[in-house]
């Protein structure tokens, strides 16, 4: 872990332009009243999305997007597309008058799944995406186009390009189904990295560049590093010099920064979710790790990238200053 210098965190800048970041945030109700840990179920849910519209309104920020990192429904979809569960969890939690702008989706492993059997939950997010309107008679600001793409972030004047993967790997014998959860295929696999290269092979047009998915690629969380995203997407990260990589799976707030690499991991999991132990202290390998519900803000102007985690009331926790050079202060509140 390489040694950062610390600066005093200002405001944030609302010229900039502003993301809202939360990972792990679809819980179920009735299956967060039977299994979460903590007791929390969907009320953890609701705290941080009344956090997020709190820290919108008292920073004076116009949100130019929302990037959801994955797991965004737990348990059954019932209705897929016509779940009143997309009312309920989603349009209404994370509303049009605080919130619009795009809401940037990616897939995780409990999207990945047949629940009830007859309800695939990956397709039932690309037809909600692709139908333009949401369930509250409004056009809906899910955006989904596939299950990897790109966009310009923001749209006007863009100072990050984003790439956002499906991280939902076979397992390493090729096993891509089980049960009611399946993942890519390992044709699908293969398309997705060369896809992926091809992207990164283009020229740059933005100050910064950005990966986003669901699973970390290193994680100091009970699911670890991640075999195959290290072994195929962290070489790429390191030949391209990708700015930022974001992901959540791991129910925490992290930060890891690695000697000699480009590549800031900044991981969001703390979206709702019941929350997990951290198996590797952030003080160990971080610089940064804490077992916390919550939800993380990117703004970026041309000559700086900042990231912040706050907790489920919107109160800073920790945040970064990285420059388009690769240079990574800590944000001291």
């Amino acid at each position: 872990m390489p040694a950062l210098r610390s600066v005093a965190a200002k405001p944030p800048d609302p010229r900039a332009a502003h993301a809202l970041v939360i990972g792990d945030w679809g819980w179920s109700e009735k299956l967060g009243a039977e299994t979460a840990r903590n007791g929390n179920g969907f009320e953890a849910q609701k705290m941080v999305a009344r956090g997020m519209e709190r820290y919108a309104r008292s920073s004076g920020i116009h949100a130019d997007g929302l990037f959801m990192l994955g797991d965004s429904w737990y348990g059954e979809l019932t209705g897929g597309a016509a779940s009143p569960r997309w009312v309920e969890q989603f349009e209404r939690l994370y509303p049009l008058e605080t919130f619009a702008c795009p809401v940037h989706s990616m897939l995780g492993n409990h999207d990945y799944q047949m629940l009830p059997p007859e309800v695939n939950k990956l397709e039932a997010e690309l037809e909600y995406a692709r139908s333009g309107r949401g369930l509250d008679g409004r056009a809906t600001r899910w955006t989904l186009p596939s299950r990897w793409y790109t966009f310009d972030f923001p749209k006007r004047n863009p100072l990050v390009h984003v790439i956002v993967l499906d991280s939902n790997m076979p397992r390493p014998d090729g096993v891509w189904q089980h049960g009611h959860d399946f993942t890519l295929k390992p044709e699908g696999q293969a398309e997705q990295l060369a896809w992926f290269e091809q992207e990164l092979k283009k020229p740059r047009t933005t100050p910064f560049l950005a990966v986003l998915a669901h699973h970390p690629v290193f994680s100091n969380g009970p699911h670890g590093d991640h075999p195959v995203l290290v072994r195929e997407w962290d070489p790429l990260f390191r030949k391209y010099k990708v700015d930022l990589y974001m992901a959540g799976h791991d129910h925490d707030l992290q930060h890891l920064e690695f000697e000699g690499h480009p590549t800031t991991h900044f991981l969001s999991g703390g979206g709702g979710a019941d929350l997990y132990v951290l198996k590797v202290d952030g003080l160990d390998r971080g610089p940064y790790a804490q077992e916390v519900h919550g939800f993380s803000h990117l703004s970026v102007t041309r000559s700086a990238l900042e990231l912040r985690h706050l907790d489920a009331d919107g109160r800073f926790l920790y945040g970064i200053s990285k420059t388009p050079s690769g240079k990574v202060s800590v944000l001291l509140s």
